[in-house]
């Protein structure tokens, strides 16, 4: 199996279907079955008390996840979420980014299921845990 879209191509064409979040997400690197991506973490996605909040980790669960199938289908913007799981483990820590180790568990014709572990950048216990599957359109 090969990737469809690279590192830089993938970079490209999340910041094309989604400007708005050009600034928010970073791919440190990319396989043929695994994705690790970054939160780059900034004020608007703290809550109360300073930490990373649970809808910026969510999205950048999700993130993770639609970008790894697109590295293997290629160009398709209308795939889609059809299913998460989260647990939340435990506060990020403050001031760093959070990090996503991404892993495609299933990709079929018509789902792909991911895996993600989030940590804290340069921290080894794990702040969130979640499973995505997604709906692929018709190739």
């Amino acid at each position: 199996m090969t990737l469809a879209l690279n590192r830089e191509e993938l970079t490209d064409y999340l910041a094309e279907v989604f400007p708005q979040i050009r600034d928010d997400f970073a791919i440190d690197d990319l396989t043929e079955n695994t994705i690790t991506m970054r939160l780059l973490t900034d004020d608007r996605h703290l809550r109360p008390g300073g930490t990373v909040s649970g809808p910026s980790m969510f999205a950048l669960a999700d993130v993770a996840v639609y970008a790894m199938v697109l590295a293997r289908v290629g160009k398709k913007a209308l795939a889609v979420t059809t299913n998460c799981s989260l647990d939340f483990m435990r506060k990020p820590e403050a001031g760093r980014d959070v990090i996503a180790h991404c892993r495609l568990l299933k990709l079929g014709r018509v789902l792909a299921v991911g895996d993600v572990l989030m940590v804290s950048d340069g921290g080894d216990k794990p702040v969130a845990r979640a499973t995505l599957t997604y709906s692929i359109p018709p190739r």
